[in-house]
């Protein structure tokens, strides 16, 4: 059984950081891209990062500059690196999976696992 399991978010300042984690289990992680959605209330789900499993990067261009996507393939987890966070980045944060044969990064379709998400609250 696939686990996807986020961590990290919590109520932070506009200007402030937060990591997000998500521990993956029952696949074999290596081999998955892994990528960060979002959802704010009243909004569809969002793409904003990708790790793939070679380690390559994407970024949803209105975070480049302030977000990182990492990934331990010895302790099955990907981070997420928020940095100079804005009240327009508060939303549930989910991590996702994506096996192969890889899909496209941005379309949610592409990913197989979801995690449950965790809250990111920023006062402005």
């Amino acid at each position: 059984q696939v686990q996807l399991v986020e961590s990290g978010g919590g109520l932070v300042q506009a200007g402030g950081s937060l990591r997000l984690s998500c521990a993956a289990s029952g696949l074999t992680f290596s081999t998955y891209s892994m990528g960060w959605f979002r959802q704010a209330p009243g909004k569809e789900r969002e793409f904003v990062a990708r790790c793939t499993s070679t380690g390559g990067t994407y970024y949803v261009d209105f975070v480049k500059g302030r977000f990182t996507i990492s990934r331990d393939n010895t302790k099955n987890t990907v981070y997420l690196q928020m940095n100079s966070l804005k009240a327009e980045d508060t939303a549930v944060y989910y991590c996702a999976a994506d096996g192969p044969p890889y899909g496209m990064a941005i379309r949610r379709q592409s990913y197989e696992y979801w995690g449950q998400g965790t809250q990111v609250t920023v006062s402005s």
